[in-house]
């Protein structure tokens, strides 16, 4: 990523929780010029406008002396949803050159999908959100090689991710 002089985006998006009715992971990127925060929940269509608990939050940040594998640490612990914010993480490190550090809350929940949130639920569900995050900082990557900043969308509502 070369966004070193970017000072601040946004965007939100959601997508399908995977096997399920009616629920949607919700996805909140802020890009600011030392670190990038994601935020990551799910709810039903009924449940959109409320606010919804914190869930795990961790901080990733690359190592300089083996860039395969950023450190972590936890800066709040939910049990069920810690593993997943983690490995969330630290794969975004590494996803963005191992250039600045990461911040991911998470409190998705895969207990109303299909199987009750199995392994291949939660790793579908995982892959969709890295596929989405990434897509929307390729979108902004490509937006200020063109030099402007004008072109930030916010708000990716329903934003397309193909398996």
């Amino acid at each position: 990523m070369t966004m070193e002089s970017a000072t601040s985006k946004t965007a939100s998006f959601s997508l399908p929780l995977p096997h399920s009715l009616d629920n949607r992971i919700y996805v909140r990127l802020s890009l600011k010029s030392k670190a990038l925060l994601v935020f990551l929940t799910t709810a039903t269509s009924e449940e959109a406008g409320q606010a919804t608990p914190l869930g795990s939050f961790v901080y990733a940040l690359p190592d300089r002396y083996n860039p395969s594998q950023p450190l972590s640490t936890a800066l709040c612990t939910v049990e069920p949803t810690i593993e997943f914010t983690t490995r969330m993480a630290k794969l975004l490190v590494r996803k963005m050159g191992n250039k600045r550090p990461v911040y991911v809350g998470n409190s998705i929940s895969f207990m109303s999908t299909g199987l009750g949130g199995a392994v291949e639920e939660e790793m579908e569900g995982f892959k969709a959100v890295v596929v989405g995050i990434m897509e929307v900082l390729k979108k902004w990557e490509e937006e200020e090689q063109e030099g402007g900043q004008n072109g930030i969308r916010e708000g990716v509502e329903g934003l397309s991710v193909s398996s």
